[in-house]
């Protein structure tokens, strides 16, 4: 396999853990509220979770836009636009949530190494997509 083929390979993977993860992650939000609350509470030692339901809704409507957008083929995307400009979008927008994501961990003095994990995740995949 040449150098080209294996890199395409390895955004394929990244890309699709990212679809993953922020799936999961999204729906979670949307439609399993209570327990998210009550596993961030278990976990924070204020005690709180900190996040309205409608901040939690809107933030899982957001993850799922970029998991989808993540896995979305070229030709789907306008004739108008290049084809790597969604991928690009919701990778960028994935990783700007993951740094509101660390901060938010940070601040509940909790690990933000998932954050930051995924956050590297879509700039690999950002910066492997980017046009040359």
């Amino acid at each position: 396999m040449e150098a080209g083929g294996a890199m395409n390979g390895l955004l394929w993977i990244a890309q699709l853990i990212l679809a993953g993860v922020f799936a999961v992650t999204g729906a979670t939000k949307l439609f399993a509220y209570e327990k998210l609350v009550k596993t961030l509470e278990s976990r924070s030692k204020s005690g709180r979770a900190g996040m309205s339901r409608l901040q939690a809704a809107v933030i899982g409507l957001l993850e799922i836009a970029g998991a989808v957008g993540v896995l979305t083929p070229a030709g789907l995307v306008s004739a108008d636009l290049p084809a790597h400009l969604f991928i690009l979008l919701a990778a960028g927008g994935l990783a700007l949530l993951m740094v509101a994501a660390g901060i938010y961990h940070l601040r509940r003095q909790e690990s933000a190494a998932p954050a930051v994990s995924l956050f590297l995740l879509a700039v690999f995949v950002i910066f492997g997509r980017w046009p040359r």
